[in-house]
């Protein structure tokens, strides 16, 4: 398959105990995983192979997509925010708001106390932790659906300290409803392997896109859990960009420099706004099922101040105003693909879920009940890193082929023009929940 667009991300929570374990061991896990996919079909997580057709999963109802959706947009801005504002949105970048959503909501699942309520109140959250993961188990299948023309995969995965007690309903909601098995790992005594097996694991379910998702000593003899969500995502455009009418052209990187970029070229009917600043452009995906949304500022400088205007009702605005038009296109191929992983640990805890990163204080006993207070435990951190690739290709499509007839009546209106010669921002959304499934700023392509 040639791809118009290939994306993948992963959304990680680390945890440690307080202090160096006790010589003794503690009990051993209560459940153990391989390879093997997990148990439940309708769960969100791996999905066996097999050569039948798998049976259809429909979507939730509106009310709870859009409750799911609108909490997990409004958390991936409030992240974006402290990234900008702790210097670490320069240039290009990725994120994906639903991977951490969906990690963070496995995490609430298995926290108490004044620990849970901080959770719930930066996830947003109307539902209490079993709900929500349900919600979310329900949605992430839905959106995982095989019979759904583009390609999205969720995958989920608890590694854990093999001498270490969880709590088996604990392991039982992750797997049923997330499809995330429990995988037994030595990092006391092989903390550098078993950073190697997460990160072999990651490369495997993002084709290869996400790598070293966990650095250099990030697992240390004192972790006892790791929490992984892992998307990949791939969608042909509905109407592709022709090949050879792409062309070297300037980007303006900054009002005083300049680059050239391969930049794709199409005249189409497509949802276009232009408003408060900013033209949006919105190009489908074969089927209909996702969009790219493209935020397009009108001076070369204007993204810092387009991006601290950036909310959920700020996109849906934009959505909202979007009609069908004849325009233009030029948009640069371009590819983000961070060295390093983005730390959200001290980002979730100005939050106003502080917490959950304190030892001695945070409350996982649903997680893990230990008998000994130092085996007690909390979030170290928080890893996340996105690889989001566009360009002109795409599998042949009936919508690519299309011929629109009109009556005659005069010479067709020149097209509008959407030329994304500067700076940019994007958002791959899920047109039924209107989930925003990646985010990112293109500043150099």
């Amino acid at each position: 398959m040639r791809t118009a667009l290939t994306a993948s991300l992963l959304g990680l929570l680390f945890f440690a105990c307080d202090k160096a374990p006790k010589p003794a061991p503690v009990a051993a896990p209560t459940a153990a995983a391989s390879d093997a996919p997990a148990a439940s079909t309708a769960a969100a997580g791996e999905t066996p192979p097999t050569t039948e057709s798998p049976p259809r999963t429909t979507m939730p109802p509106a009310s709870e997509t859009k409750r799911l959706a609108s909490s997990s947009n409004a958390l991936g801005f409030d992240l974006w925010s402290r990234a900008r504002a702790a210097g670490e949105a320069k240039g290009n970048l990725a994120m994906s708001p639903a991977s951490v959503a969906m990690a963070l909501a496995m995490t609430y699942g298995g926290a108490k106390g004044e620990t849970a309520e901080q959770m719930k109140r930066v996830l947003r959250a109307e539902d209490d932790a079993g709900a929500l993961m349900t919600s979310w188990g329900k949605l992430a299948a839905a959106l995982g659906d095989p019979s759904r023309p583009m390609k999205l995969r969720i995958a989920n995965r608890l590694f854990g300290e093999k001498t270490y007690a969880f709590e088996q309903p604990y392991l039982d909601a992750t797997r049923a409803v997330f499809g995330a098995p429990l995988e037994a790992l030595d990092f006391k005594t092989a903390p550098e392997p078993s950073r190697a097996r997460i990160n072999a694991w990651v490369e495997e379910r993002t084709e290869r896109r996400i790598k070293d998702l966990l650095p250099e000593r990030s697992i240390e003899p004192l972790t006892r859990l790791v929490l992984v969500n892992a998307i990949y995502f791939l969608g042909a455009w509905q109407s592709p960009f022709e090949a050879d009418r792409t062309r070297d052209e300037p980007f303006k990187t900054t009002p005083a420099s300049t680059k050239s970029v391969p930049t794709m070229h199409q005249v189409m009917h497509v949802r276009f706004a232009q408003a408060d600043g900013v033209k949006v452009l919105e190009l489908p995906y074969k089927g209909g099922s996702a969009s790219l949304v493209v935020a397009l500022p009108d001076r070369v400088d204007g993204l810092a101040a387009l991006e601290a205007s950036l909310s959920n009702a700020t996109l849906e605005g934009w959505t909202r105003r979007l009609a069908t038009e004849n325009v233009h296109v030029a948009l640069p191929r371009f590819e983000v693909n961070p060295a390093a992983p983005l730390s959200l640990a001290k980002a979730l805890a100005d939050l106003g879920m502080p917490l959950a990163f304190e030892r001695r204080k945070a409350d996982f006993t649903k997680i893990a009940d230990p008998r000994d207070p130092d085996e007690r435990l909390s979030v170290d951190d928080v890893f996340h890193k996105a690889f989001v690739k566009l360009d002109e290709k795409g599998t042949e499509a009936a919508a690519a082929t299309a011929v629109v007839m009109a009556a005659a009546g005069g010479p067709p209106p020149k097209p509008l023009e959407f030329k994304a010669d500067h700076p940019f921002l994007f958002f791959i959304v899920d047109d039924a929940s209107g989930l925003v499934l990646f985010m990112g700023r293109v500043t150099e392509p």
